[in-house]
């Protein structure tokens, strides 16, 4: 049976498995109308088993709006606080979403449903008002505007299909009532994740897209949050004057065909101006630059790409290469590449003497065998698998701190290809072109040979689909062979990561290894002697002032708002240095897609605002010691540090660890 057929078969089981459920939720509503007050617990009970079953079809979020006017008045919230809307707290429904129990979880779905039967007319109630419905679910559309976004983090994650849930039930609000109303909170937040230069942006041009319809049909008050939502749309669908009307590409490309130099260059400046504002890459910067390509009056595409000293010192030198990556990798279907290659460009690493060929190589390599399917099944058809990945290549050799991990249990791998990129990035395209070449990567630990093509799928699987294309090729090679690293440490005393890291990712890691927790125990394990080494290690007051050189890979225990240990993290402490403000803080990268998260007891990453570059998080320099429990040090230091951080320095750390993660580790 082919791809065609099974899917048309899973749609017609689906259907079938709606209209079956459809039939029993008719039933089981009839019934507890008809029962007598009594009995009334026992078949509201029956209604949300059936809502309950609903939620995980693909249609059944439909089928449960449909009814919201019949459950309410038969009766499903009669002696429970729902009974009351008037009453209800938006504040509340995100977690209940989240609950365990999944008859809270229906019930919750089936009154905010109700809500929006009232807010979009389709039924009254006596004790709730059409606006203050629409009122309360724009509330909270505004305080769960990540799970539209769909971002995931460690906390996400571990929630699986539960939050999967909330963000389908969620996105199916938002396409009833709008986002008109929580304009000014999507606007925010897609300024905070564009701060962050992520490789991934579809979701957020998604929402611009909602955005620019919202503003179409309805409008809304002048201001700041008009002003910000005006700037994004006008980012993808009108960065300059010949394109502020989104005309469409062709027509545009016509308008610029009869325009000369002085008018080529205002709109060369526009666009460039446009994408280093934001991050994103209009359908018709692709379309300009590859005009301009062909100009021959004037070099224009430095200023299509909007390059300063050292963009431009690599486009005198290597022109015709430039020139040859802009004709295969910059596409339609791949428009975030122009913003990839400039930052390629400003890093200035095409004067490493091996970047040049590896990159002409990556010209020509081909893409074969499963790794093929993969891209394909990540990114479609419309243009080759090979022009996908020498897009993600540029993308990503640009935008290093970019590197997302997606909702995929797979921080080392993506910590690893940032790491690369950042400081081997020649190594980086070998292992991309072994994985494209050979579908297989090879690598090395302690002198014994690793070849992901001999050892059993890991725990990314086949690969990620939802990450960007280097992704999609290298992860599933690189989850096997780091696992199979840790299977050759078993039965060596410690943590293994001291003996993996550095074979891993490179020569620049310290080969010394403190671990906060005993690996036998899982208690804390000469935590102050930890501390005290963390302090002489990276602290600048401590350490001679010595900066860090190299990314170094840490381990961190993430917590949620509440302080509740979730799972231990990969992470790069990327440098340690005063903000503006003169508080020593750790800048490191997240292989999440958005760094900013709230850890509890205080302790919430920064993104921007205080000193971060683009990609980086930050803490104060305590706060993120007492989330850290394994770091990478010097051996030559020793493994006992002096006693040369303040006692209350260490006191404070140590109480802000032993309050959350390592309140049970004592």
């Amino acid at each position: 049976m082919n791809t065609t057929d099974e899917e048309q078969h899973h749609a017609i089981d689906s259907r079938a498995q709606d209209a079956r459920l459809s039939h029993d939720l008719d039933v089981t509503i009839d019934q507890l109308e008809a029962a007598e007050p009594e009995a009334k617990l026992a078949h509201q009970q029956a209604v949300l088993a059936v809502v309950g079953q609903l939620l995980q079809t693909d249609g059944g979020i439909d089928v449960i709006f449909a009814r919201a006017a019949a459950m309410d008045l038969a009766g499903l919230f009669v002696g429970s606080d729902w009974d009351a809307p008037e009453a209800l707290r938006p504040q509340i429904s995100g977690n209940t979403l989240l609950a365990e129990e999944p008859d809270l979880v229906a019930l919750e779905v089936a009154s905010l449903f109700r809500f929006l039967a009232v807010a979009t007319g389709a039924m009254r109630h006596r004790n709730l008002h059409q606006d203050h419905a629409r009122h309360f679910l724009t509330q909270v559309l505004a305080l769960n505007v990540r799970d539209i976004f769909g971002q995931s983090d460690e906390a996400t994650r571990a929630l699986g299909a539960r939050q999967e849930q909330k963000q389908a039930i969620l996105r199916f609000i938002s396409e009833h009532i709008g986002l008109t109303d929580v304009l000014g909170v999507l606007v925010t937040e897609i300024w905070r994740l564009l701060e962050q230069r992520s490789i991934q942006v579809g979701v957020v041009k998604d929402m611009i897209v909602q955005i620019a319809i919202a503003l179409n049909e309805n409008g809304t008050e002048p201001g700041s949050e008009r002003l910000g939502a005006e700037r994004l749309v006008s980012a993808l669908f009108g960065p300059t004057v010949a394109s502020l009307d989104d005309p469409g590409v062709d027509a545009y490309r016509e308008r610029i065909a009869h325009f000369d130099e002085a008018a080529l260059s205002r709109e060369a400046m526009g666009f460039a101006r446009a994408m280093h504002d934001t991050g994103l890459v209009s359908d018709y910067h692709v379309t300009f630059l590859l005009y301009v390509l062909d100009y021959s009056d004037r070099a224009l595409v430095p200023e299509t790409l909007g390059l300063g000293t050292t963009g431009l010192d690599c486009w005198r030198h290597y022109r015709r290469l430039i020139e040859d990556l802009i004709r295969a990798g910059v596409t339609l279907s791949t428009p975030q590449a122009i913003y990839g290659l400039t930052l390629m460009l400003e890093r200035g690493v095409l004067h490493h003497a091996p970047m040049v060929p590896a990159l002409e190589r990556q010209l020509q390599q081909k893409v074969r065998g499963s790794a093929r399917d993969r891209i394909r099944m990540g990114f479609g058809d419309l243009v080759s698998p090979e022009t996908h990945v020498l897009a993600g290549v540029l993308q990503i050799i640009g935008q290093p701190l970019g590197v997302g991990q997606g909702a995929n249990p797979t921080c080392q791998s993506a910590r690893a290809i940032s790491m690369w990129s950042q400081v081997e990035p020649d190594y980086l395209l070998h292992i991309i072109y072994q994985a494209s070449e050979f579908d297989a990567i090879l690598m090395h630990f302690e002198g014994t040979d690793i070849n992901s093509a001999h050892l059993p799928v890991g725990l990314a699987g086949f690969g990620p689909i939802d990450a960007d294309p280097v992704s999609v090729l290298l992860v599933a090679h690189l989850d096997k062979i780091y696992a199979k690293m840790g299977q050759l440490c078993i039965g060596r005393e410690g943590d293994p990561h001291r003996w993996i890291n550095p074979e891993f990712h490179g020569w620049w890691v310290s080969r010394d290894c403190a671990v906060a927790v005993d690996v036998a125990t899982g208690k804390l394990s000469d935590y102050d002697n930890f501390l005290h080494r963390f302090f002489a290690a990276y602290h600048p007051h401590y350490n001679g002032d010595r900066p860090v050189s190299h990314p170094q890979p840490a381990g961190i225990a993430v917590t949620d708002p509440n302080q509740q240990f979730i799972g231990w993290h990969a992470i790069a402490i990327l440098r340690v240095a005063e903000d503006q403000s003169g508080i020593m803080r750790v800048y490191f990268y997240n292989p999440n897609n958005d760094s900013g998260q709230d850890w509890g007891g205080g302790v919430v990453v920064s993104t921007s605002g205080n000193g971060e570059r683009s990609g980086e998080g930050s803490l104060e320099f305590g706060h993120f010691l007492s989330r850290v429990y394994l770091f990478h040090d010097e051996p030559l230091r020793g493994s006992k540090a002096a006693q040369i951080s303040s006692s209350a320095e260490i006191r404070d750390v140590k109480e802000q660890a032993t309050q959350s993660w390592a309140a049970d580790r004592l």
